[in-house]
């Protein structure tokens, strides 16, 4: 009785296949445009830094059901430099932010707010922060930034091939590129919660590539001894063969993402959810894409260069030019022959006529 097999199962066995390698250069323009695009956002626009990294002025004011209209008509009565960010925390606190303000300046718009507003100072939160806060924090980021690098690099190297941690860093560099630029054409501000979102986006994309990359090294042991496919070809069956799980994967966590976005900045208005989720929320996309569609492409360019994998691709090549003739070679007859055969029994030897005689001797 046989049963029909599902939409993974053909891809695993290689009934059915996409060809992400061959059409490597389709990805690279992909991501290549995403890239321009995001340098050309940053070049405009550049990245909204909250006040923890660029110093600042904090005010949280405690009191339902004021509107960011209402507060930003206040806050212009305060005359404070630049244009502060007002934001609604739930149903019952806003918070502005502003630039570095002198004693006088902060004295002045607690004034405002408690007269506008009808609260006291006790209602009212505030927190200063310096340029020096920001420097520090931005300086730890990049830390923890080079230091997960170079471990990566040593895993990787170790445990697989250098070249695959080539290819591994060039998709983590790709996915956090993207991220950043998709993160200043919407405008969020870029808190320590981002900084987590990215460094997340790391570990994910990371996770993903590995999980493809041992399939290939499974796929591809001992390739350039004697094969009928070419490194190429079996680094694309890997993908294949991890597609489903890699989409399954992606979905599964996108999904309490998306929900953390969603209920955190649009119900709650949780300013710290929205900074994290929507970093991960980009981040897990774009490294699910670079897993299948850039880092295994990468690779397998590179290992094509190698002379053994170009020697191979050129049997690979004659010997479907050969089949496609019709041809058959005489030597894979042959052995497949002896092998359906089995060992064959030598041929009698004809006895001679002295030995006949000798032993018609022996009879008399």
């Amino acid at each position: 009785m046989t049963t029909k097999l599902s939409f993974g199962d053909r891809l695993y066995r290689g009934e059915k296949s996409f060809n992400f390698v061959e059409n490597r250069r389709r990805w690279y323009g992909l991501s290549a445009i995403l890239m321009i695009a995001s340098i050309l956002v940053l070049g405009v626009r550049g990245l909204e830094l909250g006040i923890e990294f660029k110093g600042g002025s904090e005010f949280v004011l405690n009191k339902s059901g004021l509107t960011v209209p209402e507060v930003r008509t206040a806050m212009g009565q305060a005359d404070v430099p630049g244009d502060p960010i007002i934001q609604t925390v739930g149903d019952t606190k806003v918070r502005i932010q502003t630039g570095e303000l002198t004693s006088a300046q902060s004295s002045k718009v607690l004034d405002v707010l408690v007269k506008t507003f009808g609260v006291n100072r006790a209602d009212i939160d505030t927190r200063l922060i310096g340029p020096s806060w920001g420097q520090e924090i931005t300086r730890k980021a990049a830390t923890a930034l080079v230091v997960f690098l170079i471990v990566i690099i040593i895993f990787l190297s170790i445990a697989f091939e250098p070249k695959m941690a080539i290819a591994a860093i060039i998709a983590l560099f790709h996915d956090v590129f993207i991220t950043i630029g998709i993160y200043a054409l919407v405008g969020f501000e870029v808190t320590p919660a981002t900084v987590i979102g990215f460094l997340t986006i790391l570990g994910y994309s990371l996770y993903d590539t590995v999980v493809v990359f041992d399939k290939v090294r499974e796929n591809t042991r001992g390739i350039a001894g004697g094969s009928r496919s070419t490194y190429s070809e079996a680094a694309n069956l890997a993908v294949n063969q991890t597609l489903v799980r890699s989409i399954n994967t992606s979905i599964v966590a996108l999904l309490p993402v998306g929900a953390i976005l969603f209920v955190g900045a649009g119900v709650l208005g949780a300013g710290t959810l929205k900074d994290l989720s929507l970093a991960l929320l980009i981040g897990l996309a774009v490294g699910t894409y670079s897993s299948i569609c850039v880092a295994t492409p990468f690779l397998a360019a590179m290992r094509e260069r190698e002379p053994a994998m170009q020697a191979l691709a050129k049997r690979v090549q004659n010997r479907s030019n050969k089949v496609a003739s019709g041809q058959v070679v005489e030597a894979e007859v042959s052995v497949a022959g002896e092998a359906a055969r089995g060992p064959r029994n030598q041929p009698k030897r004809q006895k001679s006529k002295a030995s006949k005689g000798a032993k018609a001797k022996k009879k008399r």
